[in-house]
């Protein structure tokens, strides 16, 4: 066994410190509460606009990051093709599928429909890089959407709700595909051995350049909402969600290890959906109960399962 392999095994088994449990709480708490953030700039501005200023301030702080840290930021035209692509998927489509479904959706079941990613992640594996899936991720994967189709039933049941309920659903889960497909995108380059902080650095450019381009063509008018709740969450998203979680979940990755680390995405929807049966008024019916619950068994059991 390699000191890279013994240094990774210890990070799954050690026990967790005082930092490594603080770093956990703060991505989880930050990324949970993201959801109430999105809700927050819909209304006024266009979603594609607040993406452009929110992914804006995120590529400045992650472009300083790489800077500080004296990473690189030099690469060839391949590869700026590839973090162009990581652009649209992570950093433009991903986000965009999930604003405009906002608009019909509460914001607690958007984190449960992104809970999924798990799920995507390991079909997209199989295709992509011919990791045979085991009878436990199937199962889990099975959860998974039973469990969505449980939380979005109360909603769809009505007639005058059903259309706009469902178009948020299919918006949603565009939107997890594309982010899962970003993470395949990730994976190939840090098997380059390219950065992941440079790579995340040029695809947020890349995916403001997108934006940029989609809302000139759309017509939108480039404004900003100036009160405090627009403001408060656009900074939110920018500073703490793209920029502060990611660096603690990268360190976070270093210190305990991969599997342990990804448990944190199950508990977004649990933060989420509790955020937003206080301030959005979300009700808490006895199948949305059970469809959470099927929902964080699927994936605990395929997170486990993995390892």
């Amino acid at each position: 066994m390699t000191s890279t392999t013994a240094n990774a095994g210890s990070s799954e088994t050690a026990p967790l410190g005082i930092v490594d449990l603080g770093l956990y709480a703060g991505v989880v708490f930050v990324w949970g509460t993201s959801w109430i953030a999105l809700h927050m700039q819909l209304g006024v501005v266009a979603p594609e606009v607040s993406l452009l200023w929110r992914f804006l301030l995120a590529a400045v702080m992650m472009l300083g990051w790489v800077v500080f840290s004296g990473g690189r930021l030099a690469f060839a035209w391949k590869d700026h093709l590839a973090f162009a692509v990581l652009g649209l998927l992570l950093f433009s489509t991903n986000f965009l599928c999930f604003y405009y479904g906002g608009l019909s959706t509460p914001s607690g079941l958007l984190a449960v429909v992104f809970s999924l990613a798990s799920v995507f992640n390991i079909v997209l594996g199989a295709i992509c890089f011919r990791q045979k899936p085991s009878v436990r991720a199937v199962v889990a994967a099975l959860m998974g959407f039973a469990g969505v189709g449980l939380m979005f039933a109360p909603q769809l049941a009505g007639d005058h709700l059903s259309r706009a309920a469902l178009i948020g659903l299919l918006l949603c889960v565009a939107g997890t595909l594309s982010f899962c497909l970003g993470n395949m995108l990730t994976l190939s380059l840090k098997k380059r051995a390219i950065s992941l902080t440079s790579a995340t650095a040029w695809g947020m450019v890349y995916g403001s350049l997108f934006l940029l381009i989609f809302s000139f063509a759309r017509g939108q008018a480039f404004i900003i909402e100036a009160n405090p709740h627009y403001l408060g969450a656009l900074l939110w998203s920018a500073l703490l969600s793209s920029v502060a979680a990611f660096a603690a979940y990268l360190s976070l990755l270093s210190r305990i290890g991969a599997s342990r680390a990804g448990y944190s995405t199950v508990l977004f929807p649990v933060v989420a959906l509790a955020i937003s049966t206080i301030f959005e008024g979300y009700v808490w019916s006895t199948l949305a109960i059970t469809g959470l619950a099927t929902v964080l068994a699927g994936n605990l059991l395929m997170l486990t399962g993995r390892r």
